[in-house]
């Protein structure tokens, strides 16, 4: 078998490998009731209430549940909703599967998010009620009516419980670690039973593996201190990988455009960096040789601050670029229902496919640069220096 190390094909057969992934729609959420928008405002000395009622138009109506559309797609969600049917919105059907509710308030409570009834429900927990804001997703503690109190900005001000739920991007993960372990140990038996050689799945993987340590992993870190890396550049590069693309499928996920999942990826590598630094990373860090005495005590807090940096953009770069992608195909996906006409509709469609292919590629391509910057950081942490005095 003849492996090509060159960028531009590998990532020409990883996009024809995955076409059979590619979706132009996703889930469908719960449709918002917008027959009348209600706002409650409550003191938090007083509790006043305070239900002022404003009756919207058909086309409001239609634009509110477009945007409600789009802004639950990018939430979590503390159920799994594959699609909703049902004209009537009263009696609405939605086909997907609950999952456990795990809160910590003053004491352990556990029970199904079926009992939210896809967040128009007040649940019971021991004494306790608990519901969903819709417009955060989390979960807060009521009274038996549900009664949200907020502030002059319109955020909830209720107690909120510490949430140890298993939600579906939670979920999601999961299913990605168990379907790489999986994978992977296969393609490990497989080399110990045919001699090396890759069998199944394996023949799709073995190549990219190959790329990633030929290609990312010596050119930047170096033949002598790669290996102690590998796993982890592997692990962070199909696991962003397969998260992408499962984002593109009608499963409705939006597991990278998460800011709390590309943060603690951005904060895994920023500690592997640190604590496997070498004296020399750190010398060029706080006294930098070659340097004047004076431009050292100036450089080296600029230089620290570089450290924290690093991790901050890594994390925004991941999380801006694919939040951005969801963003704009689903709102594609929603102008055929506001246009609603013979050339509108078709346009808005073309315009979602021709973006859902290139979303493909976007996938790839930021499992690419954060492996290809995480191997940057651990070469330039591993880096060892040979200064001449003299110089």
């Amino acid at each position: 078998m003849v492996f090509s190390n060159k960028p531009l094909q590998f990532i020409l057969a990883a996009i024809v490998a995955c076409l059979p992934l590619i979706s132009s729609a996703n889930t469908t959420v719960d449709t918002v009731k917008v027959t009348s928008e209600t706002t409650l405002k409550a003191t938090n000395a007083g509790h006043e209430t305070n239900v002022e009622t404003k009756v919207l138009s058909e086309d409001e109506k239609k634009e509110a549940e477009r945007k409600a559309f789009v802004k639950h797609h990018l939430l979590d969600s503390h159920d799994f909703t594959l699609f909703s049917y049902g004209k009537d919105e009263e009696h609405q059907s939605h086909f997907g599967f609950s999952l456990p509710v795990i809160l910590w308030d003053n004491g352990l409570h556990i029970f199904s998010s079926s009992r939210f009834e896809h967040g128009e429900a007040v649940a019971e927990s021991d004494g306790n009620y608990y519901k969903i804001d819709h417009h955060s997703g989390k979960i807060f503690k009521t009274d038996e009516a549900g009664i949200f109190i907020e502030n002059e900005k319109g955020h909830v001000t209720n107690e909120q419980p510490i949430d140890f739920s298993i939600t579906k991007s939670l979920l999601m993960i999961l299913i990605v670690g168990l379907l790489m372990l999986s994978l992977f140990a296969g393609l490990g038996k497989s080399y110990k039973k045919n001699g090396s050689i890759a069998t199944g799945a394996g023949r799709f993987f073995e190549p990219i593996i190959l790329y990633i340590r030929d290609e990312i992993a010596i050119p930047n870190i170096g033949e002598k201190n790669y290996k102690k890396y590998m796993s982890f550049l592997l692990t962070i590069f199909f696991f962003i990988w397969f998260l992408n693309m499962f984002g593109l499928t009608p499963l409705g996920v939006n597991i990278t455009g998460n800011l709390a999942v590309t943060a603690s990826l951005a904060i895994l590598t920023y500690l592997i960096t640190t604590f496997t630094a070498k004296k020399d990373y750190w010398k060029h860090i706080f006294w930098m040789p070659g340097v004047p005495v004076p431009m050292k005590f100036i450089l080296a807090p600029i230089e620290l601050l570089g450290t924290i940096i690093k991790p901050f953009s890594l994390t925004i770069r991941l999380y801006a670029n694919m939040l951005a992608g969801h963003v704009v195909l689903m709102t594609l996906i929603a102008l055929m229902y506001k246009f609603n006409s013979p050339i509108g509709s078709p346009l808005s469609f073309m315009l979602a496919f021709v973006l859902s292919l290139l979303e493909v590629l976007v996938a790839l391509l930021q499992a690419y640069i954060f492996t290809m910057l995480a191997a940057l950081y651990f070469g330039a942490a591993s880096e060892e220096h040979h200064h001449e005095e003299a110089h």
